[in-house]
């Protein structure tokens, strides 16, 4: 009730601001008055020197200053604005103001505002979710939302991952479903169900995650997720050489700069579809006592050597290969397609080292 007492003074000084300009006279017209009184004077002075009171040379002077104050005062009386010219413009800026300004204002409010909207008590306001609060006590509420609204696509969204990444995947799965059906079919969210469906088997690619995975991929074919699933269902079934084309398709279509690139690489490895670079026997020993980063930075200066080379001495095939396999390993994929073209310019001249480069380059999931 306060609030609402609150806006209404606010309602009541906007119009009285409108109004107050309007219910001001105008100036009263003294400009008129000036010019009789001056007139008067300059008459007064004809009868002063007519009767010897003043000379002609003060009558002059006199004459001089009471003309410059006439012509001022005429001037001003020109300028004036009539008081009364405006009054039913006045009256109808009065109306507008009285009466349009709350009608408009209303019913602007009852179009884009929540008059129906209730009160949020201050108890409520308390259990406002904080960011600084623990996880579990963010999907708790979460939770206790959804309980009441359980048709709220979005909040099932939003749960459902981090579910997931709590461990709750019996949850997540539900979660993910009711996703599903109350926010929209997708291949994201068909991929995300089908792993949190895996979560619950331990790891294992089970009939129904499968099944997920099938149709994130008949959604969206290039669906990284769904793709490399299907890639693992398939090592899981002992059948190494469907995951490493499905895999290597993940590659040859997938961004060079994607985060998934790799954990992709690392499963293609795995399975023996394409092997990392290779180091020398003085370079493996060295190696075991490196971090990541050195042995990292050293694979990749052997990769530049190795390219270097390659331009000096472009028949050599395997080596070709090799460069492009690394940089796939690597990640980088557009330095892959560069050294391939350079590679087919450098042995275009001779068919059957041509030939053995596409076949090798086939092999590494790469159009040949």
């Amino acid at each position: 009730m306060t609030l609402w007492f609150v806006f209404a003074l606010m309602t009541v000084a906007a119009i009285f601001a409108v109004l107050w300009p309007l219910s001001r006279r105008g100036r009263t017209d003294s400009g008129g008055s000036e010019v009789v009184v001056y007139r008067d004077q300059l008459a007064e002075i004809d009868r002063d020197l007519a009767s010897g009171i003043i000379g002609a040379a003060e009558a002059d002077a006199a004459r001089i200053e009471i003309s410059r104050r006439l012509l001022a005062a005429a001037d001003a009386s020109g300028r004036e604005e009539p008081v009364q010219g405006s009054l039913n413009l006045r009256r109808s800026a009065a109306i507008v103001a009285l009466v349009g300004l709350p009608v408009i204002a209303s019913g602007f409010y009852l179009a884009l505002g929540s008059p129906r909207l209730g009160d949020f008590p201050l108890a409520e306001r308390s259990r406002v979710a904080d960011a600084n609060q623990p996880l579990a006590n963010l999907v708790a509420q979460v939770e206790a939302h959804l309980e009441k609204n359980p048709t709220d696509g979005r909040g099932w969204t939003v749960l459902a991952p981090v579910l997931s990444r709590l461990g709750r995947y019996d949850d997540a799965v539900r979660a993910y479903r009711n996703a599903i059906t109350y926010a929209g079919d997708s291949a994201d969210r068909r991929a995300d169900l089908g792993e949190a469906m895996m979560g619950t088997a331990g790891g294992v690619v089970t009939a129904e995650a499968k099944a997920e995975f099938e149709r994130a991929v008949a959604l969206n074919g290039d669906d990284a997720k769904g793709n490399y699933f299907l890639g693992l269902a398939a090592e899981q079934d002992g059948r190494k050489a469907d995951a490493a084309a499905l895999w290597q398709k993940i590659l040859a279509k997938g961004p060079s700069d994607a985060p998934w690139r790799p954990l992709v690489q690392a499963a293609l490895v795995r399975v023996g579809g394409v092997s990392a670079p290779a180091l020398p026997d003085g370079a493996v020993a060295a190696a075991k006592d490196m971090s990541e980063a050195d042995r990292g930075t050293m694979i990749k200066g052997m990769v530049d050597r190795l390219a270097t080379r390659l331009k000096t001495n472009g028949d050599d095939v395997e080596g070709w290969l090799r460069l492009v396999r690394a940089y796939l390993v690597m990640g980088e994929r557009d330095k892959a397609m560069s050294a391939l073209s350079d590679a087919r310019q450098a042995v275009a001249n001779n068919a059957d080292r041509l030939r053995q480069l596409n076949e090798g380059l086939k092999n590494l999931g790469l159009d040949g």
